[in-house]
């Protein structure tokens, strides 16, 4: 069994807890497959307010999340798992996040992600510890939270038995570089609108040509 260890450092736990326990990565997690585990940035604060943002030097719009809560939360990670792991910090200059490039991130057994919130996060921090930058697209959201479950979405279902078959995700739209074939189900007429008889021939052989075929036509 591959076992991988997710941890998460937020400051809104309740938001990827949601993900974690529900649907195919809550049935991995029960089932030992995965281990996620949530890290409230806030616990690693040395000040009574929990404050973990500050003013930007040099002026401008926004709150900055300092180094040092950041810092300490990740050095409890690391203690926990005993070693350091890759750690990725969801943000909107970092590199598009695809199936391919997910894919790489199997190698590691230990993966840390990141959320950022408010305007940005103490650079000096994403120089030291950040492995890599990550981005679900270009536009921006209020924190890092969303994009993190939609990397852990993508990553979680390649890994062995997360999903029933491999095929289940090897004949996926992108995962071969090409966008999946067009789906049916009953009934066969649905207003007006037959399922393509190549699909009810009973021909595999003609059925997966259909399928290639079409593929191809949507990319």
């Amino acid at each position: 069994m591959h076992q991988i260890n997710i941890d998460i450092l937020t400051l809104f736990p309740e938001i990827c807890e949601v993900v974690i326990n529900s649907g195919i990565i809550g049935r991995a997690v029960k089932k030992g497959i995965i281990n996620v585990k949530c890290h409230q940035i806030r616990d690693f604060t040395t000040n009574k307010h929990k404050k973990v943002d500050d003013s930007p030097f040099g002026g401008g719009y926004g709150m900055v999340m300092m180094a040092e809560p950041i810092f300490r939360a990740f050095n409890y990670v690391c203690e926990l798992r005993n070693t350091k792991p890759y750690l990725i910090f969801m943000s909107p200059k970092g590199k598009m996040l695809s199936q391919e490039n997910a894919k790489e991130k199997l190698i590691h057994k230990n993966i840390a992600i990141l959320c950022g919130r408010y305007e940005a996060v103490d650079e000096r921090l994403i120089e030291e510890i950040v492995d890599e930058q990550i981005s679900i697209g270009n536009y921006v959201l209020t924190g890092g939270e969303l994009p993190a479950m939609v990397f852990l979405d993508v990553l979680l279902r390649m890994i062995p038995d997360v999903l029933p078959s491999k095929v289940c995700f090897e004949n996926e739209s992108h995962y071969n570089n090409l966008l999946e074939h067009p789906q049916y189900t009953r009934p066969r007429v649905w207003h007006d609108k037959p399922v393509p008889e190549v699909l009810i021939s009973g021909n595999h052989k003609e059925i997966e040509k259909w399928k290639l075929e079409n593929s191809i036509e949507i990319k």
